[in-house]
């Protein structure tokens, strides 16, 4: 089955009551049963739920995965990853990532003893100078947020399976669309289901993908005991988003190339992040592990002027100003200020997170339409 119509088909079965096309939304905390134990398979949402497992199947399906689970929200998704380890354990990480997940990693899992190697990855061979025989997990985003680095998933996972080391892959900016980490060697695929997967701004979720059966039942485990889990209602809009996928992912593609393009010709503007470009750092390797290069644009004004950054984002009248990304609509974010504010200034700045530097998730409205609107922000 090709990927466009695994968004529509893929894992899902009519539904065995009325054949209805759509999962229905089982809107139950609990199921009747014929004798203690004696159940169709559901016993208890937190453990099960029709709507959700659907999503479930239909997550790992887009992924080329054999298990698929579905989270409260990507945090969620992430926190039961880092479950996995212990006290004394260590994880290297990416440098260049969500200040959810570097809040999460340095202000929880730090305190009970898990020790973070924060690294540059765009050269992935330098990965195996952190490596000892306390080190657990790898994790990763690629294209990373919001400086839009490359990272080799390939090489990676060589260096990981070398070591015996799980390599997590956070794939929300790409989405499967355009790269499949676990054909790539990744053991986990987390998303924030609540961006493109999800895809209309209308729900909070989070998404693991593996293959392997030893760490799907781990991962359950932890769903369950942990109870991180979403309701059927929001199982339901995830699955409808997923449908749409391909079609939206064309666009925002499409979209985000225009936008790059008029960016980097702006004589007010002094750098345009995109993997899409020829000189991008890794652009060859987004070529080998990527069918396109996404819609997701990072730039910074000229001399680095906060205030010029923020007159743009107030400006903008298409380009909505609000935390998120990957929704229908565009909107606009200012890292240092918004999504990346929990990391400290000057660990930020490291990475290129400097106070003129605009995220921007380019949505599917006419391309017209978005570069009047960047025109008349920026002037």
């Amino acid at each position: 089955m090709k990927f466009n119509t695994k968004t529509i088909h893929g894992g899902q079965e009519h539904d065995p009551a009325y054949r209805s096309v759509m999962p229905p939304i089982y809107q139950t905390s609990t199921y009747a049963q014929s004798t203690p134990g004696g159940h169709k398979g559901y016993e208890y949402s937190r453990t099960h739920n029709p709507t959700r497992n659907a999503l479930e199947n239909a997550f790992a399906s887009i992924e080329n995965g054999n298990y698929g689970m579905a989270f409260g929200s990507g945090l969620a998704a992430i926190d039961a990853i880092l479950k996995l380890l212990k006290t004394g354990d260590e994880v290297i990480s990416t440098n260049d990532l969500y200040g959810g997940t570097y809040r999460l990693f340095t202000k929880i899992y730090e305190d009970f003893g898990i020790k973070f190697h924060f690294i540059g990855m765009e050269n992935a061979e330098r990965i195996e100078d952190y490596i000892n025989d306390r080190t657990k997990l790898i994790w990763v985003e690629t294209p990373t947020n919001p400086m839009l680095n490359i990272i080799d998933i390939v090489t990676t996972s060589k260096i990981a399976k070398k070591h015996k080391v799980l390599l997590a892959v956070d794939n929300t900016f790409a989405t499967p669309y355009l790269q499949q980490p676990l054909d790539l060697g990744a053991d986990i695929v987390m998303h924030s289901a609540t961006k493109y997967l999800g895809g209309h701004s209308d729900l909070v979720m989070g998404a693991l993908i593996v293959n392997d059966k030893e760490i799907a039942e781990r991962l359950f485990f932890i769903q369950n005991a942990s109870g991180a889990i979403c309701g059927p209602q929001d199982s339901f809009l995830a699955l409808r988003g997923i449908k749409t996928l391909h079609i939206r992912m064309q666009r925002h593609c499409e979209n985000g190339k225009t936008v790059a393009e008029y960016l980097k010709n702006h004589p007010k503007i002094e750098n345009v992040y995109w993997p899409g470009f020829k000189n991008h750092p890794n652009h060859e390797i987004a070529k080998s592990q990527m069918t396109d290069f996404g819609g997701m644009v990072s730039f910074t004004t000229k001399g680095n002027n906060y205030d010029e950054a923020i007159k743009i984002v107030e400006n903008l009248k298409i380009f909505t100003l609000a935390e998120s990304l990957g929704g229908v609509e565009s909107l606009a974010g200012h890292p240092a200020s918004m999504t990346h504010a929990s990391i400290p200034k000057e660990e930020r700045e490291k990475t290129g997170v400097v106070d003129s530097l605009i995220r921007l998730s380019v949505g599917i409205e006419d391309e017209a339409d978005l570069i009047a609107d960047l025109k008349q922000a920026i002037g």
